[in-house]
């Protein structure tokens, strides 16, 4: 039996012999295992990057809302409050109003809140501080509202006039003080909010007052913790339910309710699988292109076992079994498939990074890619190379010896 440092010395002395084959064969498994690599990294910062967006726009929330105008009011919002295991929740209620600042008017989605509503969505403040539940005439403005959209900026303490049309077409409208402004951010709040730098935030109990309405839209509301926040979010629902006389049998219909209760967690899931599928779709692009690879190997190793007939026959001749011819094809094969996984990991993660930077995702790259694309490497140098090398080890070393 040959020994492996003889057959590796052979096997790289034929891979040396043949530097421009060799190169094209490794050529092939580097283009694979670094899509492999590039795919599979950004499969990861795609699910990081939806988890960050989740976690970043609140705090163990739980949003009852509805499509039906009229159904929320004070009453509801107490039976919300009082169910265990809520720290916290706001009513939520988004009406197109005018803001004006000098003599300048804006048109902007304005949105009555209470003071509950900041921490359970996370909102930072550039300057100011944000409502309170003692406050009246008070508003707080995105940044790009404040800063961009008029002719000077807006800061706090500054005064401005919102708008409201009644649905009799009477026009309403009132001296706000600015309270705060929003920290610059591009993030948009879950709920249908949009973006926090286009918005006025003001109480809500105002925003009524003015349109003339009592309902409130949604309600936003906060779980003490994460753990047991699917518990909380369904004793809500079932509080909700018996408020508007559902069957607890029904409950879990959502066609039979007039709202609908979501959570953190449901949206994590539902952008986990999100991210799943992504990565796997990325993952089955990646591995045409290794397969693509490996028939590469394959065909070139072919070629290579017949430019070498006369070596084989020599071979055998001299003692070398079949056995042994198979071991040498099938290590050069493995051996060049491992220096192409060496080269295709480290070009797939300088490549994920690049791209993770251009695309603005987190830079996500787990260390166990690396002992993928090696091993997956090797794995194609075996597969792909074992026909070839037990062509090679068939052969009749006296055909052989005769083929020119």
């Amino acid at each position: 039996m040959i020994k492996f440092v003889q057959a590796a010395r052979i096997a790289l002395g034929s891979i040396r012999s043949a530097k421009l084959r060799s190169a094209l064969t490794t050529l092939g498994i580097v283009i694979g295992v670094a899509a492999v690599i590039v795919n599979a990294s950004l499969g990861a910062s795609f699910n990081q990057f939806f988890t960050d967006e989740v976690t970043s726009v609140g705090s163990n929330f739980i949003i009852a809302y509805s499509d039906q105008p009229n159904l929320f009011y004070q009453s509801e919002l107490e039976i919300i409050k009082n169910a265990p295991g809520i720290s916290g929740v706001s009513p939520r209620k988004i009406v197109p109003g005018e803001i004006s600042y000098l003599s300048d008017t804006k048109s902007v989605s304005i949105v009555g809140v209470n003071g509950d509503f900041q921490e359970i969505q996370g909102i930072k403040m550039e300057e100011g501080t944000f409502l309170t539940d003692k406050d009246i005439y008070s508003a707080v403005l995105g940044y790009d509202l404040a800063k961009e959209e008029f002719g000077r900026s807006i800061s706090h303490r500054n005064t401005v006039d919102i708008s409201f049309r009644q649905e009799n077409g009477t026009l309403v409208r009132k001296s706000f003080k600015v309270k705060g402004v929003l920290e610059d951010s591009k993030e948009t709040i879950v709920g249908g909010d949009g973006s926090t730098d286009m918005i006025v935030y003001i109480p809500i109990s105002i925003m009524n007052e003015m349109t003339g309405e009592q309902d409130y839209g949604t309600f936003f509301a906060m779980a003490e913790s994460s753990e047991n926040i699917r518990d909380i979010s369904d004793e809500v629902d079932r509080r909700l339910a018996r408020n508007f006389g559902i069957p607890i049998r029904d409950i879990d219909d959502e066609d039979s309710k007039p709202y609908t209760v979501f959570n953190q967690a449901d949206v994590l899931e539902e952008t986990g699988a999100l991210g799943e599928a992504l990565s796997s779709f990325l993952l089955v692009l990646a591995l045409v292109s290794l397969f693509v690879g490996s028939i590469g190997i394959m065909n070139i190793m072919l070629v290579t076992v017949t430019e070498r007939t006369r070596e084989i026959g020599i071979m055998k001749s001299v003692g070398y079994s079949s056995s042994n011819i198979l071991s040498l094809f099938l290590l050069e094969s493995v051996m060049v498939s491992f220096l192409g996984g060496l080269v295709g990991t480290a070009i797939g993660g300088f490549g994920a990074y690049i791209i993770e930077g251009a695309l603005k995702l987190p830079p996500v790259f787990p260390f166990m890619l690396i002992e993928i694309g090696i091993f997956v490497s090797v794995l194609v140098g075996v597969v792909a190379g074992l026909y070839p090398a037990r062509k090679a080890a068939s052969m009749n070393p006296v055909d052989a010896l005769r083929y020119e």
